[in-house]
């Protein structure tokens, strides 16, 4: 397709090994400073056997995977798919890191990517919309192996999470700290489809009065799995750490450049099931295989499943944050961190350009006119979306102790500025472009389809008070509230008619707020080795603000409907319950020596969803059809999350987490303008599988130590209506590793092999769910891919 661009990004997250829910050591009144504080210690290169998921902090179900795990999984892996194997998440991508953001697909509880919250040592990183417009995703923000910790809040974020879209629970990311050693790693990784990375860090060691700081870089290369197309690019971090009696100075700069090569998904209709392809590969570098393949019709008698020439996103980003926890006193602490972010990126795709209604669009620039002879004489055309954004804001949070009250009370306030244009670029006959440079950089567009520049502030607060009622009992109670100003300009408006059923983008402003978001919550320590805890909170998910990509009102057709959406359409809001129980227990039982575990229920009411309908029913995906945006009623969702980890002696672990998820509509909704009834009342949630089984056996002994991940992804429905669906499958991982003691100036030295897709399933990963009935999307599930590992540590 000219793109895929119709794709509904359902971004999950990854995971890691050998998952072992750990003791309680704290209690719900640990003050986020102090859970920071654990947070970011400097990462341990030793093999702690498995302290990946932490809970027992909070009154919320809250786990974790420590900066050890995530690079057992995979060295590089993005830290969003370092969580996979955490009960209750989904995650699949169709390159075995997790980078590829345009064919991310991520659930959690039955919630999508854009409907979670997102942040890196506090700083928000945006709603993870492809051609994100307010934010970054975790694997540019930080460097995968500078990661200390990635936490899932699943159900319910801390009430003074940066982020207006957390409806669904939070994915906080954590940086290491400096080391207390001078020191430094190198880490080379070779493997399949010509994949090279090179990682680099060098810490300074602790100097002066409590400083610290580190360097790091990287560089990724790899071809696609499926097509020649190059993956990889440049990264770089940098930390300083001063840390005293008064308080703690942070400072953090991240460097990112990538180029990331897309996917087209396979269309699927009830006709075509058993014979469309499995995958979509682009010709790049074949010039001359496009132009015979053009030249032959084939591309028509392949229908919607014909081949592009190429396509890839884009990205380069600066951000930067300076923190102060400043000590007050021993019972008031104090914490101010101020944040840019600055993004530069385009989405490129070239193509055919009579297919999915393209010579309908063209006929408006260029009426009557030979459309080959206009593009380059190739008979392909390059479109891209190209995107900036600057963004800084300030983070403030405040915690007094009272007796038995921790009272914390904080704000959030951010200015954003975000673009985007839409162009189409002639690909020459005799010159053509590569998916790897600028268009704008050596051609002029022949068509500037939209210039759209949104202005947003964001204003967010929240107070709460952790009352220890009883040495046993912990108490949370508060509110949040959140506000939001946006207000679009578009210097170049699309020619009336050129969007399917459009006139106009819309100007001006759209304000939302509200006032009162509660979370209330209790944490009961029954005897030392186990916990209840209980939460009910509410949150709301603000509106997107891209005239790009999402669910943005700023997206709609005509001032008319823009209006009528401010009168009419309310932002989506959720109510979450959990009620659970925890334990860690060490005992004699033949070969069992110890189990953590977890058990936790819940419940959502999820209100005013939103959706996007065709007046028309059906939208291309070229043409961006403008759909009008409607609250289609709401979904209740009831789940099951049991997770926990045997020990057989301190060389065998196995870690199982069962997760059942029951989400569904309440309502059915009406499209077009013969009010066609859409029936979805009591079907369930597309692309979120109702059965999640994740499995980690990990073995150590000596220097060697060997894991294997099995992950089970039930059966999904591909519609709304829940007439198609893709079956259940299993998948598996391993990883082999030696560590080598070194003498003289080398630490230890590392070597482990990764295997992915062990038994080189062929799956539907990522779905982008159907319009209407009858047709849906899917990516393919990448081959089995071996990597190679050494890692020098001094």
């Amino acid at each position: 397709m000219l793109p895929t661009f119709h794709r509904t990004l359902t971004l999950a997250l990854g995971t890691a090994a050998c998952i072992v829910l750990m003791p309680a050591v704290a209690m719900a009144g640990e003050t986020a400073a102090a859970e920071e504080a654990a947070a970011t210690a400097p990462a341990d290169d030793s093999d702690t056997a498995g302290t990946i998921v932490v809970t027992g902090k909070v009154t919320r179900s809250v786990t974790q995977v420590t900066a050890v795990e995530i690079q057992k999984v995979l060295p590089g892996i993005s830290p969003l798919k370092a969580i996979q194997t955490l009960p209750g998440v989904t995650f699949l991508t169709a390159d075995p890191w997790g980078n590829n953001e345009q064919n991310i697909s991520l659930f959690v509880h039955g919630f999508n990517a854009q409907q979670l919250g997102y942040t890196l040592d506090g700083v928000p990183l945006g709603d993870q919309t492809y051609g994100n417009y307010n934010g970054l995703s975790p694997q540019r923000a930080i460097i995968s192996e500078n990661v200390g910790r990635v936490t899932l809040a699943s159900g319910a974020g801390d009430l003074g999470t940066a982020s207006t879209s957390n409806l669904g629970g939070t994915i906080d990311t954590f940086s290491s700290d400096p080391r207390d050693e001078r020191g430094g790693t190198i880490a080379q990784t070779f493997g399949s489809h010509e994949t090279f990375r090179t990682y680099v860090r060098l810490d300074s060691g602790t100097f002066g009065s409590g400083n610290a700081f580190y360097v790091s870089g990287s560089r990724q290369d790899a071809k696609a799995w499926d097509f020649n197309g190059k993956q990889g690019g440049y990264q770089a971090n940098g930390k300083f750490v001063h840390d005293d009696a008064t308080g703690k100075l942070t400072l953090y700069g991240a460097y990112s450049d990538k180029t990331e090569p897309n996917e087209d998904a396979t269309v699927i209709t009830v006709a075509n099931r058993a014979t469309a392809p499995y995958a979509r590969p682009f010709f790049y570098p074949d010039f001359t295989g496009a132009l015979n393949y053009l030249a032959s019709g084939a591309y028509k008698a392949a229908g919607s499943n014909y081949r592009n020439y190429y396509s890839d996103a884009q990205r380069t980003d600066y951000l930067g944050y300076a923190k102060y926890d400043w000590h007050v006193s021993d019972r008031i602490s104090w914490s101010n961190q101020a944040y840019y972010h600055h993004d530069d990126g385009v989405g490129v795709v070239a193509g055919p350009i009579d297919v999915a209604g393209l010579p309908g669009l063209f006929a408006f620039y260029y009426p009557g006119q030979n459309l080959t002879n206009v593009f380059g004489g190739s008979g392909l055309a390059t479109r891209t979306t190209e995107y900036r954004i600057d963004r800084g804001g300030l983070i403030s949070v405040a915690q007094v102790e009272l007796g038995n009250h921790r009272i914390e009370w904080g704000g959030w306030y951010e200015h954003q500025s975000s673009s985007a244009i839409r162009r189409w670029y002639p690909l020459n006959v005799n010159n053509p472009s590569t998916p790897y440079q600028r268009p704008h950089d050596s051609l002029t567009p022949l068509i500037t389809q939209y210039y759209s520049e949104v202005r947003v502030d964001e204003y967010q607060t929240h107070v709460q008070d952790s009352w220890q009622a009883l040495p046993s009992l912990t108490i949370l109670g508060g509110f949040k509230s959140t506000f939001q100003k946006a207000t679009q300009r578009v210097p170049v408006q699309p020619i009336p008619g050129s969007f399917t059923g459009s006139t106009a983008l819309p100007v001006g402003k759209l304000n939302t707020s509200e006032a009162f978001l509660p979370q209330l919550g209790a944490l009961w320590k029954p005897t030392d080795h186990e916990q209840v805890f209980v939460n009910a909170q509410k949150n709301m998910r603000q509106f997107q603000t891209s005239a790009a990509s999402g669910l943005s009102p700023f997206a709609l057709g005509s001032q008319q409907v823009f209006d009528a959406f401010k009168a009419n359409v309310k932002p989506e809001t959720s109510w979450t319950y959990e009620i659970g129980a925890r334990t860690q227990r060490s005992f004699d039982f033949g070969p069992i020596t110890g189990y953590e575990g977890q058990i936790s229920y819940y419940h959502v009411d999820f209100s005013n969803r939103l959706l996007a309908i065709s007046p028309t029913v059906v939208i291309t995906s070229i043409a961006s059809g403008a759909a009008v945006i409607q609250n289609v009623g709401s979904v209740k969702t009831d789940g099951v999350d049991i997770a926990g980890t045997l020990h057989f002696g301190p060389h065998f672990s196995l870690y199982d987490a069962l997760s059942y998820n029951n989400s569904r509509f309440q309502d059915d909704y009406v499209v077009g303008v013969a009010k066609t009834v859409v029936p979805t009342a009591g079907k369930r949630v597309p692309g979120s599988p109702d059965w999640l089984n994740k499995t980690v056996a990990t073995a150590s002994y000596g220097m060697f130590d060997v894991q294997v991940i099995g992950d089970f992804i039930g059966r999904r429905y591909a519609t709304y209506t829940n007439d198609l669906s893709v079956p259940a499958y299993f998948t598996m991982s391993a990883r082999i590793a030696a560590k080598i003691p070194m003498p003289g100036l080398v630490r230890d030295m590392t070597v482990s092999v990764n295997v992915t897709n062990l038994t080189d399933k062929r799956a539907a990963s990522t779905l982008s769910i159907g319009a209407a009935s009858g047709t849906f999307n899917e990516f393919p599930l990448a081959p089995r891919q071996v990597f190679g590992t050494l890692s020098i540590g001094f």
